[in-house]
C-alpha cells in the first residue's frame, strides 16, 4: 500500500492549511518563502484537490474514482464528492472523537476494532449510510488507548449529522451530510473546474 510520508506539519504549510483541520493540535512556526508568488489558475485548481487528499487521506486513482461516481450522481458534482468524502468510514470514526486524527481513525479501522451495524468491518473507504451504528468492538473498549482517546477528544464538537456516545464508545449517523455542514476548507468548484478539462 502506498503510505504518504511527507510531515504533516509541512504539507499543512505547503497547502496553506491549519494543522486543527486534521485534528492535530500543533503549530507551526515557520513561514513559505514562496509566499508572494502569484499562482496560475491551474495550480489553484491542483491545490484544492491536494488539499482535499491530504485532508481525507486519500490516493489519486480512488480520488478520481470518487469524483468519477459523484458526477454520475443527482446535483452538484463538487457537493457530491464532498459528501462521499465525508461519509468515508474512517472520517466518521474521526468526526465521532473514536480517534485523534484521520490517520489514526484508519489505524482503528484497519485493525478491525470498529463494528457497522454490529459487524466487523476493516474498509477505511466503506461508506456509511443513515441510520448506521458504528462502534468500537467489545473487546477493546476496555484497552487504555480509547480512555485516552476519548480524553483527547472530550471538547471537540460533533457535526449535527452524527449522534455520538463517548461513554459507549458508539454513534449512530443522523443522516448524511450536506455541504453547508461539512467544515472542510477546501473550494470543491475548482476540483470540478480541473477534472472536467
Amino acid at each position: 500500500m502506498a503510505v504518504n510520508r511527507v510531515p504533516v506539519l509541512k504539507r499543512c504549510r505547503s497547502l496553506g492549511l491549519e494543522p486543527t483541520v486534521l485534528g492535530i493540535d500543533k503549530k507551526s512556526t515557520r513561514e513559505l518563502k514562496r509566499a508572494n508568488r502569484k499562482m496560475s489558475e491551474y495550480g489553484l485548481q491542483l491545490r484544492e484537490k491536494q488539499k482535499a487528499k491530504f485532508i481525507y487521506g486519500v490516493l489519486e486513482k480512488p480520488f478520481l474514482n470518487y469524483y468519477k461516481r459523484a458526477d454520475k450522481m443527482k446535483g452538484m458534482t463538487g457537493e457530491n464528492l464532498m459528501i462521499l468524502l465525508e461519509s468515508r468510514l474512517d472520517n466518521v470514526v474521526f468526526r465521532l472523537g473514536l480517534a485523534r486524527t484521520r490517520r489514526e481513525a484508519r489505524q482503528i479501522v484497519d485493525h478491525k476494532h470498529v463494528l457497522v451495524n454490529g459487524k466487523q468491518v476493516n474498509i477505511p473507504s466503506y461508506l456509511v449510510k443513515a441510520g448506521d451504528v458504528i462502534e468500537i468492538k467489545e473487546k477493546c473498549k476496555g484497552s487504555q488507548r480509547y480512555k485516552d482517546i476519548v480524553e483527547a477528544t472530550a471538547g471537540r464538537l460533533v457535526p449535527e449529522w452524527l449522534e455520538a456516545d463517548l461513554e459507549a464508545l458508539k454513534g449512530t449517523v443522523k443522516e448524511l451530510p450536506s455541504r453547508e455542514v461539512i467544515d472542510v476548507p477546501v473550494d470543491e468548484m475548482l476540483i470540478v473546474e480541473l477534472y472536467s478539462k
